[in-house]
Parts: structure tokens; sequence; C-alpha cells
């Protein structure tokens, strides 16, 4: 079968490329941008990869097109699907019926976190010898590849809020049907299509209602928002993370990089990986808590742990130039840039902090998390902000009040040069986006060689 996937360069629908390849299908894509590290991955596929929406791409028709959730109506290729009646069908409703049936479903949920949670649950299964299936929306480094088939009926999916298609408004998750479901935390996010947090909540509880009860739903016990999302009906039994939880852990180093972990008041071992921050330790506990649920005792779990290695895009060390250490990591959220920070800040001391951040997400464009930011950044001794032309919303105005010294600029050469006048050796520069970022991190570390 040809299968044609429409915004094929998004993470979560080039991991369905890749998936659709294992099956034997012919499998083709376009996309308005095509960068990496999705389009690197499909090459090395064999995956072709067409630039732009143009309906030539769907000629001779293919059997089946897969619609991405960035296309709406009026997109050229949309539209040629649709008048010449070609047979469509959203991403989520594709891996539902030909990958995820009849195999036992872990979710990682959350609006932070999802795709390191998902990475460690997978190398987890792994490591245990379970060889899991699995869908992220990244690349785990401890496989090189963002999706698999697998072969056992176990199967790990990062199970996105966000919308599934232009013509199916639920979120991508309602169509998974985990046995096994994580629910890492819940804020508001994805202003585009949410109008407020309770709209958020109300389609996490659908996903607790597809949840069977011989199934197991985690979540940390002090997150009030997830705590509203069960009391709405929960018909499955619930393990709870953190303070005051069944799972938890004691910091044996401020960083997170070494820790106990306790299930029911008994010790299971100590995680020593890494990874640094308190994110990545609750991300852990809800791992472990969902291994379990599979039948990967906890002590096994920790070993797994210790050898995870992150994901692409997540504190991702890509360069060291003249003593500077450059990072790469994904958070576009005012908690996830905080977080971040704090981890980093923890394991490095006292050495500057410098970060770099694109505000490019939906949400940021429509400034839904404005008020947020300037104290998301207080771990940082400078920041540079990236003011794009289009960005609809005064973003030097909305950093003004930060107390750390700040610059709003709108190009990357601004940004560069005001990262070489200030990197010595042992300084520590984190990008920060969820896109591309115009190849910011490569010229940077270019700028700095000369």
């Amino acid at each position: 079968m040809h299968i044609h996937i429409l915004g094929i360069c998004g993470t979560f629908m080039g991991s369905l490329a890749v998936l659709a390849k294992e099956l034997g299908h012919r499998v083709t894509g376009s996309d308005a941008n095509v960068y990496p590290p999705m389009s690197t991955q499909l090459e090395a596929q064999g995956i072709e990869l067409l630039q732009g929406y143009e309906p030539a791409h769907l000629q001779p028709a293919p059997d089946l097109v897969v619609v991405g959730n960035a296309l709406s109506r009026g997109n050229p290729a949309v539209e040629y699907v649709l008048n010449q009646g070609l047979p469509y069908v959203s991403g989520p409703q594709w891996l539902a019926d030909h990958v995820l049936q009849g195999r036992w479903v872990l979710a990682a949920a959350g609006t932070h976190g999802k795709t390191t949670t998902s990475s460690m649950l997978a190398w987890v299964l792994e490591h245990a010898g379970m060889s899991p299936g699995f869908l992220i929306g990244g690349v785990p480094q401890n496989f090189g590849v963002s999706a698999r088939l697998g072969g056992t009926p176990f199967f790990v999916v990062e199970a996105d809020e966000y919308d599934s298609a232009f013509f199916d408004k639920r979120s991508k998750f309602v169509h998974y049907r985990p046995r096994t479901a994580i629910l890492n935390n819940l804020e508001f996010d994805h202003a585009d299509i949410f109008p407020d947090l309770a709209a958020i909540e109300r389609q996490f509880h659908h996903l607790v209602r597809t949840v069977p009860g011989e199934g197991l739903v985690i979540h940390p016990a002090g997150e009030q928002a997830l705590q509203r999302v069960v009391e709405m009906g929960c018909w499955t039994p619930v393990q709870t993370t953190g303070e005051g939880g069944q799972w938890q852990a004691r910091l044996l180093s401020a960083d997170g990089s070494r820790f106990e972990v306790w299930f029911d008041e008994a010790l299971m071992g100590v995680v020593e990986w890494a990874l640094t921050g308190q994110h990545n330790v609750a991300n852990a506990l809800a791992t472990l808590a969902a291994a379990r649920h599979v039948g990967v005792v906890p002590e096994l779990g920790i070993a797994g742990l210790s050898s995870f290695k992150s994901v692409k895009r997540r504190m991702e060390k890509v360069a060291e130039v003249k003593g500077v250490t450059i990072y790469d990591d994904f958070a576009h959220h005012p908690t996830a840039i905080a977080t971040t920070l704090d981890g980093l800040r923890k394991q490095i001391g006292d050495a500057p902090l410098i970060a770099v951040i694109e505000p490019r997400s939906n949400s940021m464009k429509l400034g839904a998390h404005r008020d947020g930011l300037p104290a998301s950044v207080v771990q940082a001794d400078r920041v540079y902000w990236y003011a794009p032309a289009n960005l609809g919303w005064d973003l030097a105005a909305t950093v003004a009040s930060s107390s750390v010294p700040t610059e709003v600029c709108d190009s990357l050469e601004a940004i560069i040069a005001g990262v070489k006048a200030h990197a010595a050796p042992g300084t520590q520069v984190v990008v920060m986006s969820n896109g591309g970022f115009g190849g910011l991190h490569g010229k940077l570390a270019k700028a700095l060689e000369e």
C-alpha cells in the first residue's frame, strides 16, 4: 500500500512514517518545513520527503493519505484530497487501527515530560528484555529512532493532548486506549485550541475513561488539576507518585543525579544517572510505577534508568567550544524553562549560565504564557530572547521586569554577537526552542570557534 503523509516532519507524523515503513508500506510525505532531527531520521529510513504541499505530490493517487494536525482547510494538499475523494485518516486513528490494536499500550500523558517519560519507559522495558514497540515525539538516544513496532505485545506511546486533525478535534490520546496510563502533570497549554484549563481537564478525563478496570492510572499526589480529573470518575486502580504518594524519591544529590526510590515506604534502590532536575526525578518515579505494572520489578527498572541516555533536544549537549558548553533544549513553556534551568544550575554550581529562548509554540505566539516568562529564567545569569517580527505581542515589555540581565533580539546575528561577547571558558549556554531555531546551535558554535 502507498501511504502519503501530510506534515511528515512533525515529531508524531515522522514516527508514524517509520512504523508504516516497518509494516511494509511504501511511504512518502510532504511538509512545509523539512528539518532535523526528523528529516535526517526519515531520509535514513529511505522515506521520500517533498517540500511544500503541492497537489502534484498526490499524483498518482496514493492508497491512503494520513493528515497531520498542523494542516487545515485551505491548504492546497488538503483541498486536493477532499476534491478528489481520496481516502484520508488522522495520524492517531491510523496508529490505533494498524499498530495499537490488541497490544498492551503504556501511554505517557501530561503538559511536560511526555517525551522523556515515554523514552525512559521504553528503555526500562527494553533493558528488562521485553522488546517493546514505541512511538515517541523525539529521538531517544538509547534507540536512535523515534518509533519501532517491537516484538512483543507491549507498546509505549507518547500521549499528546493536542487535537487529532482538522476533521477530528478530540485529543490524540483518546484514540490510544492504554492499559497503563501515566498522567505526569497538567497546566494550561495549547491556547490555540483550548480556551482554559478546564477544557484540557475534560480531555484528560476522556483518556481516563478509556483505561480498563484491570489497568493502572499513575499520577503525582500533589497535582491539583489531575486530582480534579480523577475525581470526575475513575474506574481503574490508581498509584500516586511524589510527595505524599506511594512512589517517592529521596535526593542524594541536589541536582537529582542520585536519588533513592521508595515504594509503599520500602526502599527499592538508588538511581544514579546522567540526568538532572526535579522534573526528571518525577518522570523516573512514574516510569518505575508503569514498568512494575507490566512485571518489571523496581530493582530491574532502577538498573535500566541508570543507563538511560535521555532524548535528543532535551538538554542535549551539542557542542563544546573553547570551554563554552552549548545545550539544545525543547523547553517552550515557563514551567519547563524554569525546571530545566534549575536542574542545570544545581549541576554546575556558580558557573555562568546563559539562556537563549525562542517563544515559538502556538500558545507562546498567542501570548498565553507571557506573564510567566520573567520569573522562569531566574536561575540564568543572562538571557537572550528572540522576538521575530511576526510575534504579535511586545516581548520586550513582558520581560522588562526580569531580575536577570536581559536582551531582546530580532535576529540570530544579534543573539550570536551577544553570547559571543559574554561567553568565557566555563560558561554554559542553553538554547531553548520547540523548532529548528534557524540552525542557531551550529552558527553559535562556529562563531565561538572563530
